[in-house]
């Protein structure tokens, strides 16, 4: 008998899409074939100490097509998981790579359930050559059934790491290495003989987190504006005209923009729209500078624009006040 009970839920991706031959590593969504959890599970190698596991139909698709009305069901599908099955030790999410470690960072911020919530995905298709996704998989059941990784957040599991959700990114396109927490480093890590923790996330995290997004119909617009030598102020000003409620800069680090697209965003910010100050460099905090507070502009603390966008949504449906939502910041 297996050790706990982890229940898989499927949301598509690369790790359960099944290209031409197995040499398509690249061009597999061409063929439209994804396989769903349950097909993941009939196929996956198991050893007889393996937790017991399950699967839960959701969807199969690329992770490009999910957005906020898949976040919100599946926070309140974990939640549905736990009320359902008192026995249940743990969940897995199995996603595309593409914006895996936007879900996950939404689920550590919404998710109200207590037991491990692990996602898994693959740099490789099923069925290719030196295919990544069975390990993985494995390896997200077995840390979701792990008692030490209760209390540390919604968790993302690839190529044998364990990472936290706030600090993980896409790093590289296609290398199964891809995902890295290149500040603070992984978690720990899925070995086949134990799974090892060497230290534990410090900012607020799930089920713990202020936001709920039950009620929630869609998310406030918040949009990403990408620094570069020579930027004017046409994006700023299309995305205030388009209803944005909150706008990221992915600015030069360590966190500044063009002299015209800040023009722009210090007007926004003093009609109310809240700035958050990113960087385009993928790592470093954003030091809260007399520039930025002139400006009006908060810091997106060591958050990657992506992330950053998604904390300031969140944000934006508990309150409209800049203080406020700097706090949010700071704890998240």
């Amino acid at each position: 008998m297996g050790s706990g009970r982890v229940a898989v839920i499927g949301t598509g991706g690369t790790i359960g899409a099944v290209g031409r031959d197995v040499f398509d590593l690249h061009d597999y969504d061409a063929n439209g074939v994804i396989l769903d959890a349950g097909q993941l599970l009939e196929a996956l190698p198991r050893r007889d100490d393996d937790p017991v596991c399950y699967a839960v139909p959701f969807s199969a698709v690329p992770s490009t097509r999910i957005g906020f009305a898949e976040w919100r069901e599946l926070a309140q599908l974990c939640a549905r998981l736990v009320a359902d099955d008192p026995e249940l030790s743990g969940i897995v999410i199995t996603h595309g790579t593409s914006t895996l470690e936007e879900t996950a960072y939404v689920l550590n911020l919404t998710v109200k359930v207590r037991i491990p919530v692990v996602l898994v995905g693959s740099m490789r298709p099923s069925n290719g050559l030196s295919s990544d996704g069975a390990l993985n998989l494995r390896n997200g059941i077995r840390v979701a059934a792990c008692p030490d990784a209760i209390g540390l957040g919604v968790l993302v599991v690839l190529n044998e790491e364990i990472h936290s959700a706030r600090d993980v990114t896409k790093c590289a396109t296609s290398r199964v290495q891809a995902f890295q927490s290149p500040v603070h480093g992984l978690l720990g890590q899925v070995d086949s003989d134990r799974i090892v923790f060497y230290r534990r996330p410090l900012r607020a995290h799930a089920p713990d987190a202020e936001f709920d997004v039950e009620h929630i119909e869609a998310l406030p617009r918040v949009d990403i504006l990408y620094a570069y030598v020579g930027g004017d102020d046409v994006l700023a000003r299309a995305a205030i005209a388009a209803g944005a409620r909150g706008i990221v800069s992915a600015g030069f680090a360590p966190g500044a923009t063009t002299q015209a697209e800040k023009a722009a965003l210090g007007e926004a910010a003093a009609n109310g729209i809240i700035i958050v100050q990113s960087t385009r460099s993928g790592s470093g905090r954003v030091p809260g500078t007399s520039t930025l507070a002139k400006s009006g502009f908060l810091s997106a603390d060591d958050l990657t624009p992506q992330k950053a966008r998604i904390l300031l949504a969140l944000a934006l449906t508990r309150s409209n006040d800049v203080n406020e939502i700097e706090g949010m910041f700071q704890r998240y």
